[in-house]
């Protein structure tokens, strides 16, 4: 378990446990993620930092237990986003998440086209329906608690996400990344 850990240190543990897991996954020549750690640790945290305490605490417990049974959730995602293998998980909450990350993913595509083109069918699609699948259902269950709680206050998690990482890499916002992007056509 990892107890009374705040959010911060959450990400912390879950970033570093799957770094050590990316970089262990064999590929056919290094990636461009695996030359620039940096990049991938930042786009994880991007990721899971708008997740609650608890849902971060059941996907440790997950990325420990797979440890302990020496199972590499990144390899699974990414055997899985090439169809590898078969589906991990059948559980039903997946395509409830997929929806609305995919609605969300699309009305930021909508006011950001220079920022956003071409994303939806891909990353909610195959890529995070293929992360999906290595969470346990206690995981599943509790992202899915969060993306409720985020509809019912109006909130799209995929837009603060976006949000956390263009302000790491220098931007006030979305929108000084489309401003930007404009500005280079």
């Amino acid at each position: 378990m990892a107890g009374n850990k705040s959010s911060e240190e959450l990400l912390h543990d879950i970033v570093s446990i799957e770094l050590r897991m990316f970089l262990t996954v064999q590929t056919s020549g290094p990636t461009t993620c695996q030359e620039q750690p940096e990049t991938f640790k930042l786009m994880r945290r991007a990721g899971f930092h708008v997740l609650s305490p608890e849902t971060l605490e059941s996907y440790i417990n997950d990325l420990q237990e797979a440890m302990e049974e020496n199972r590499n959730l990144i390899e699974l995602k990414y055997a899985r986003i090439d169809s590898l293998i078969p589906p991990l998980s059948d559980n039903p909450l997946i395509e409830k998440i997929v929806e609305v990350e995919g609605r969300w993913l699309k009305e930021l595509e909508k006011r950001y086209p220079l920022t956003f083109r071409g994303r939806a069918d891909f990353a909610t699609g195959v890529y995070l329906r293929s992360e999906l699948e290595t969470y346990s259902d206690r995981t599943l269950e509790l992202y899915y608690k969060d993306v409720c709680k985020a509809l019912a206050e109006g909130r799209n998690l995929t837009a603060e996400r976006y949000t956390y990482l263009f302000k790491q890499i220098g931007y006030n916002s979305i929108d000084d990344m489309e401003k930007e992007r404009k500005k280079a056509q």
